[in-house]
């Protein structure tokens, strides 16, 4: 029987990198073909084809960077041989870069972002086992129109969903409020639950001047205001609890309204979303009735992302607004 083909685009991050004994520390260094050589007997389940597209750490990545990567997959998709794209990522801004091609790639085939918490160089190296947890993942029939789908510690979760959860973890990214969509069990995706269909953003460009700033006590508005006359395009907000703000924050997200640039409401809290809930100055009502957008569940980190591919599509507020909110809080 024809076995299926899945495609591994790698773009570098630990499960790339090896220790370099001049500094003690690690690097990138390994190519696709270096790490796939470490992921044995996953030839009997998919061919493999390899698509060297970098070798950066997370925090390297660019909104630049992140459109080139999803034309590549967009390419990969679009070939009838390729049942599924794998896209191996640094985990510290792993999330984020699942979370934008879950927005602007619209696909049936499986779409997997992979990484590793060990290097190569450490005991345990945990790459080959989450490369060949994708591929599984890749091939499964249940995978497909489930969005991006991240999996690592044999834990299959979504692109909207998953956030990272600890600094040294190999089970790091965790849904927390709905728990894993799924597992991988003897080189099986088994599903545990049923998702609603992901959004879409239909843009090939990306507004890269969107900054986030996250609340705290005490807090005024001098950043709000720096942003604003940096020139920032959007801005979004890690307010307290349901969406509160500090009442000296107040002036200063008035001021960026008043230039017509959005501000997006999300929580720095791990779960739940931002609502309307209190009346207070600087609480989530009032700054409803002031104009900002509620980002819902989405974190300071995604709710940007999406913000960035939103100023990409529109520069009208009220359809941004659309984007963020409908789902959330109006049919």
């Amino acid at each position: 029987m024809k076995k299926d083909t899945v495609a591994i685009i790698f773009t570098g991050g630990t499960i790339s990198m090896t220790i370099d004994p001049r500094i003690g520390a690690a690097i990138p260094t390994l190519s696709g073909e270096q790490i796939m050589s470490m992921v044995t007997n996953i030839d009997k389940l998919a061919d493999i084809k390899v698509v060297n597209f970098s070798e950066i750490p997370g925090p390297h990545v660019t909104p630049e960077i992140l459109m080139r990567l999803k034309k590549q997959v967009e390419e990969l998709l679009a070939d009838e041989t390729i049942t599924g794209v794998v896209v191996t990522h640094g985990t510290d801004s792993l999330e984020e870069t699942a979370y934008f091609l879950d927005l602007a790639i619209e696909s049936e085939k499986p779409v997997i972002v992979v990484g590793a918490m060990r290097s190569s160089s450490e005991l345990g190296y945990d790459g080959p086992s989450n490369l060949a947890a994708a591929v599984c993942t890749a091939v499964s029939e249940k995978a497909r129109n489930k969005g991006v789908l991240i999996v690592l510690n044999n834990e299959v979760n979504t692109a909207f969903e998953t956030t990272k959860t600890n600094t040294l973890s190999l089970g790091t990214f965790k849904s927390l409020t709905y728990g894993p969509l799924g597992v991988i069990d003897n080189d099986k995706l088994i599903i545990h639950r049923n998702i609603t269909p992901g959004q879409h953003i239909k843009t090939d460009i990306i507004e890269s001047d969107v900054d986030l700033i996250k609340c705290v006590l005490g807090m005024d508005s001098k950043l709000l205001k720096f942003c604003v006359d940096s020139g920032s395009k959007g801005i979004v907000i890690e307010a307290m609890g349901r969406g509160n703000i500090p009442p000296k924050m107040v002036e200063g997200v008035q001021y960026a309204i008043d230039k017509n640039i959005p501000v997006v409401i999300v929580s720095r809290c791990p779960a739940g979303r931002v609502l309307d809930t209190y009346g207070y100055e600087g609480a989530g009502y009032a700054l409803r009735k002031m104009g900002c957008i509620f980002g819902g569940e989405l974190n300071g980190q995604k709710a940007r992302i999406k913000l960035m591919l939103a100023l990409g599509f529109t520069s009208n507020v009220d359809e941004i607004r659309n984007i963020f909110e409908k789902d959330e809080y109006y049919n």
